[in-house]
């Protein structure tokens, strides 16, 4: 089961993409500016931002490094499988905000970043909605 820990940094985008028992599976994301094609590990797509990943987490549903940079923080999750990549997007849902999202992998950062990120690392920018209890009271 994956921890809803590793989802609750970063922003990234969508309620979730593919229904379960489906067996879409979604393109092979090109990365322009390196001229690889994703699912690439932690390491490499740490090095295509700018920096060294410290992986915080070797699993077998994923690996997840953290990256600090002169600009922010942020997390590169991968996955052996795009259905782990599908259900870690749906636990991050709860906590909204936007992802770049590329075949077996996410990048958490600032949306500032992510937009950046993106002709370098290709995938796709996804919104998350957040979900839960809303702030208005509730009747008695």
């Amino acid at each position: 089961m994956l921890s809803l820990t590793t989802a609750c940094s970063g922003a990234q985008g969508g309620t979730g993409a593919g229904g379960r028992g489906g067996s879409s599976v979604p393109p092979v994301t090109a990365a322009p500016a390196a001229g690889v094609v994703a699912p690439a590990k932690v390491e490499v797509i740490a090095g295509l931002t700018g920096c060294t990943a410290k992986i915080r987490i070797d699993a077998d549903e994923l690996r997840q490094g953290v990256c600090h940079t002169e600009e922010a923080a942020y997390l590169i999750t991968t996955f052996p499988e795009e259905r782990y990549k599908e259900t870690w997007l749906e636990a991050a849902s709860i906590y909204g905000g936007q992802y770049l999202v590329g075949a077996r992998w996410v990048v958490s950062a600032q949306p500032k970043l992510l937009t950046g990120f993106r002709p370098k690392l290709g995938g796709t920018i996804r919104q998350l909605g957040a979900t839960g209890p809303s702030a208005a009271p509730s009747a008695p």
